[in-house]
């Protein structure tokens, strides 16, 4: 009887296959159209709250200065948001309501592009709320702020721990006297005069574009305007204007030195912050319509990508000794600075930022109260190696952005990570980066993918 009734099923099976595929009755949709009809729908409810977040985020800007760090969407949406703000408390109530509305959202999603903007879009709202907390007086401890606004939680080694590489720069600038004094006076040779500044920067620039330019492609219009400024506690800046187009600007309150026109070339500039939010106007604004994208709030996981992928930046354009040669064969003749006779310079160079990540702990004991500001300035001479004033400005800089302090250093290390995972091949490096430039990208994507 068993037999009887497999030899039955399959006859019926293979009756099913002989007639084909099932036809879908006249009238209902096919897989196909629920589908498209589903990623619509999806489509409409993020953008929904991407309009949301876009005012929202607008208004927060209007209760801190720097809070919006560039803005280039519609311009109604910007005068309705600093006409009318809401107050903070009923803004933070505005960001919680959001939060909630993405994550009954992304449950639905199945596209997985749709899910990176969802998790995007919750990232960014989750350092809104932290960000508008800390302005209504809520302190957080220096890692828990700094996960909260910028979606990593960073690991600090103690003091202690660059003291060897202290020992190792004490061998390369003998002598008697405070080693960051000796430090400072063999960097001052390499300071570049304040009227070869525009020509060596200008170089500097070009070079930079050229590296990024042979390896990611940009809009044709493209441009940017170089401005040199004083009073402030950074020392560069680019504000992107939207339409391809940004201002960069040099800090000069302190001499520049050589090592810094490349640095900021490529940081600002190629493959940094200007080639960032070109890409993503391009790719995200543009060719998909994700209004989020036109607003940048400088507290939230978007300034890891940027200050990491920007760091980064520079060695992928400038790689093993290429940054050296450049500066050795086109930069130092530029700024008629007298090119050194050994490596010791670059060598000197490369030992200080190994040393730097001093910086994060010596931000999280003072931020946290563990020492106070003088304190604070004497360790970052110390460990950056730098004269009084150069500390003063980093420790001014702690002052006004706090735990965003982590996304240089921190940054850097997770671009690279992801960049150069598995040994792939430089041009295999170069679509890496064009990716996490170009896309809806988090610090945790950076750990995962």
């Amino acid at each position: 009887m068993t037999r009887v009734i497999s030899l039955s099923l399959l006859a019926a099976l293979l009756a099913g296959c002989a007639a084909g595929p099932a036809k879908t009755p006249p009238g209902e949709p096919g897989v196909a159209a629920i589908e498209v009809r589903r990623a619509t729908a999806d489509a409409a409810a993020l953008d929904a709250i991407a309009t949301s977040y876009l005012r929202l985020s607008l208004e927060i800007g209007t209760h801190e200065p720097g809070y919006i760090d560039a803005y280039y969407g519609p311009a109604e949406i910007k005068a309705a948001a600093e006409a009318a703000p809401r107050d903070k408390v009923a803004l933070l109530a505005a960001t919680r309501a959001l939060l909630a509305e993405t994550d009954r959202t992304a449950q639905s999603l199945s596209d997985p592009l749709a899910k990176r903007r969802a998790a995007f879009l919750r990232a960014q709202l989750r350092a809104a709320e932290t960000r508008l907390m800390m302005m209504e007086g809520t302190r957080f401890a220096f890692v828990d702020e700094a996960e909260r606004l910028f979606g990593v939680r960073p690991q600090l080694k103690p003091l202690a721990n660059y003291d060897a590489e202290l020992a190792k720069i004490e061998t390369l600038v003998p002598g008697e006297g405070p080693l960051a004094e000796r430090v400072e006076a063999y960097l001052d040779a390499f300071t570049i005069p304040k009227d070869k500044l525009q020509p060596t920067f200008d170089a500097a620039i070009a070079r930079c574009r050229g590296q990024s330019l042979a390896h990611i492609p940009m809009p044709a219009d493209e441009s940017f305007r170089l401005e040199f400024v004083t009073d402030k506690s950074w020392s560069g800046y680019n504000y992107y204007q939207g339409g391809y187009h940004s201002l960069i600007q040099v800090n000069t309150d302190l001499p520049i030195r050589l090592s810094r026109a490349l640095d900021l070339g490529c940081h600002e500039g190629y493959p940094g912050h200007h080639l960032l939010n070109m890409k993503l106007e391009e790719k995200l604004v543009k060719g998909r319509g994700w209004t989020e994208f036109s607003v940048y709030p400088l507290y939230s996981p978007q300034s890891l990508i940027a200050e990491g992928s920007a760091n980064y930046g520079i060695e992928l354009s400038f790689p093993g000794e290429a940054k050296a040669a450049t500066e050795r064969d086109v930069l130092m003749p530029i700024a008629g600075i007298a090119v050194p006779a050994d490596d010791r310079y670059w060598q000197l160079l490369a030992a200080i930022k190994r040393a730097s990540g001093a910086r994060l702990t010596i931000a999280q004991q003072y931020l946290d109260g563990e020492i106070d500001r003088p304190t604070a300035v004497a360790l970052t001479q110390k460990y950056l190696l730098v004269s009084q004033p150069r500390a003063e400005q980093s420790v001014r800089f702690t002052d006004q952005y706090r735990s965003y302090v982590i996304n240089y250093g921190l940054g850097e290390a997770m671009v690279r990570a992801h960049v150069e995972r598995g040994r792939p091949s430089r041009d295999e490096m170069w679509r890496r980066m064009e990716r996490i430039v170009s896309e809806p990208t988090l610090p945790s994507d950076l750990q995962t993918r």
